[in-house]
């Protein structure tokens, strides 16, 4: 046996028995041991081990099948806490949590468009430090995730580019760590709004889960088997930038035609101030809804295209990567009521197989727009879990 094969092996099942009970609690070491196929004297050791470390709890006993009643297992709720923090282009937000994603406190700070770095960066210190204030114990913070909008450097927690506020290489994880003295962790807020949904989004187990983000732009996430998928070059999950038409119109990546062009908020109102003669001028993607609401039948005809145009860069989602869930969220998802039928229509016309049509679970986000900073917490979480 190779030297440190042994605590490998080791922390493999101690991360298999910690999930095992986030996932199924209330739970017994017996039960853990049977399902896990786990040693029942290491599963007593690695409880043991959690326990003194605060991540999990004894709690009720349970029901007794002839003997003695077992003890069961909690994830101790009080024995840890999470900072997230959704950095986004107008709003930076964030919230601490306990160790199964409940939201204690939450703050937020609105932003200027065209910040500087500087005004960003103490801004987003400023959300971190109203969080920091509230929780009494600071010795029991594993960390702060953000979710920052644009181009994220993960590996350095570096926000590289932003197309909506203009912000560049702004150095956030070395930035906090130095004024927080706390493991901090950056992704793309769209690859953090798929690892909420896998999370938090009360799916049943699924191999892999996408979730789409439609609201200013188009982004996407992939989590595969638990863990964020980036692809050879990191650039995995960029649905918002699938060319659609080569003809269409400019794209704010430079390209015509991306999917991006068909389906934003922006779209839509450009597609109903193109076809709905009397359409007024201050026309919002909000005011498409309300209109549709009122049965107005040229606004439901702007929402059904729409729908049917998601459900087309779905399809192509399906064809390529064959997901067990598809999650669609953000504000056009607002909508949903007339969208997802044309949506769920598309995907049964076009395609390729049966199994494809009748086995892809397509939803709208239950966690709505908590998804991307509970998604900044499991970034945390999934490093103890």
């Amino acid at each position: 046996m190779k030297r440190g094969t042994f605590q490998l092996m080791k922390s493999v099942n101690k991360s298999t028995i910690l999930n095992k009970i986030r996932l199924c609690e209330p739970l017994s070491r017996a039960k853990i041991a049977q399902e896990t196929g786990i040693t029942p004297p290491t599963v007593s050791s690695i409880v043991k081990e959690l326990i003194a470390e605060n991540l999990v709890e004894e709690s009720i006993l349970g029901e007794s099948r002839g003997g003695r009643k077992p003890t069961m297992l909690l994830i101790k709720r009080n024995g840890h806490y999470i900072i997230g923090i959704d950095a986004g282009s107008n709003v930076i937000k964030g919230v601490a949590t306990d160790l199964v994603g409940t939201i204690l406190s939450e703050t937020e700070i609105k932003i200027l468009p065209h910040i500087s770095k500087e005004y960003f960066l103490q801004t987003l210190k400023e959300v971190a430090r109203t969080i920091f204030s509230g929780i009494d114990d600071k010795k029991k913070i594993v960390g702060i995730g953000v979710a920052m909008h644009g181009v994220v450097d993960v590996s350095a927690g570096v926000s590289l580019y932003s197309s909506n506020s203009g912000l560049r290489d702004i150095p956030i994880k070395e930035e906090l760590e130095k004024e927080f003295n706390v493991m901090v962790m950056v992704e793309n807020n769209s690859r953090t709004m798929a690892l909420g949904e896998y999370w938090f989004g009360d799916h049943e187990e699924v191999d892999s889960l996408v979730a789409i983000n439609i609201g200013r732009g188009v982004g996407s996430g992939i989590v595969d088997k638990g863990r964020l998928y980036y692809g050879a070059q990191d650039i995995a999950g960029e649905m918002g930038h699938m060319v659609m038409d080569l003809n269409g119109r400019l794209c704010s990546c430079g390209n015509r035609g991306c999917f991006e062009t068909f389906v934003t908020g922006d779209a839509i109102v450009n597609r109903a101030k193109e076809q709905i003669k009397d359409a007024p001028e201050g026309l919002t993607a909000e005011d498409v809804y309300l209109y549709a609401k009122e049965n107005k039948q040229d606004y439901l005809a702007i929402l059904e295209e729409t729908g049917q145009l998601i459900g087309i860069g779905v399809v192509n989602l399906i064809h390529m990567l064959n997901p067990n869930k598809i999650v669609l969220g953000g504000g056009v998802l607002n909508s949903e009521e007339f969208l997802m039928p044309t949506i769920h229509r598309t995907i049964q016309e076009r395609a390729l197989t049966e199994k494809a049509r009748k086995n892809t679970n397509i939803e709208v986000s239950m966690l709505g727009k908590n998804a991307t900073i509970l998604g900044a917490v499991a970034l945390l979480l999934s490093e103890i879990f």
